[in-house]
């Protein structure tokens, strides 16, 4: 991924939180992410860690239509999802995709016990949440322009903690630095 593409991306969230009034903290951890399959427009995610605990984490995501961010699980965190603005469409699955397609399972939408099917769309709209619990696999993009999404969730592992479907996906993105940084990642060394 290209520094300007991501120095693009982190303009354009900015933005995006701005125009919803969401205001940053003091020098935030940033991550912008093409999950190493080197098209960004088609798989990838601005995230903004606003807070990193041992016990806790809370993000703030930013997505445009087309982005997709690739299927997924946790084996350790859960996480809650929340839509705040735009809309976004989820696919779920109660393991590996292939495995389990059809089976019904429970997930927690709004807080309420929801049963779905493993490999079912579940369409998120602002204010909306999903509580994702460790092994569900989830792979999300926007149906709006843009997208701003919450996370809430345990403590968070980068490095040991996802698990993609898609064996070529990395979390951390290679960098051509094509222009100087405007803002650091958690990737950076």
């Amino acid at each position: 991924m290209k520094r300007s593409e991501i120095n693009t991306l982190v303009r354009l969230a900015n933005e995006c939180f701005s125009i919803h009034r969401w205001a940053l903290p003091p020098n935030p951890h940033w991550d912008v992410t093409d999950f190493g399959l080197g098209d960004w427009k088609q798989y990838g995610l601005v995230l903004v860690n606003l807070a990193d605990e041992k016990e806790y984490c809370e993000k703030l995501m930013y997505a445009q239509k087309g982005m997709r961010t690739p299927a997924h699980c946790h084996a350790k965190k859960k996480e809650d999802i929340i839509v705040r603005a735009g809309s976004l469409r989820m696919l779920l699955w109660r393991g590996k995709p292939g495995h389990f397609d059809g089976q019904p399972f429970d997930v927690q939408v709004n807080r309420t016990s929801r049963q779905v099917l493993s490999g079912e769309v579940l369409d998120l709209h602002p204010g909306e949440r999903v509580t994702l619990l460790p092994g569900i696999y989830h792979e999300f993009f926007p149906t709006s322009e843009e997208c701003i999404l919450g996370e809430v969730s345990t403590a968070n592992d980068d490095l040991h903690d996802n698990f993609f479907v898609d064996t070529a996906v990395g979390r951390f993105s290679a960098i051509d630095e094509d222009e100087p940084a405007i803002v650091r990642l958690v990737s950076d060394p």
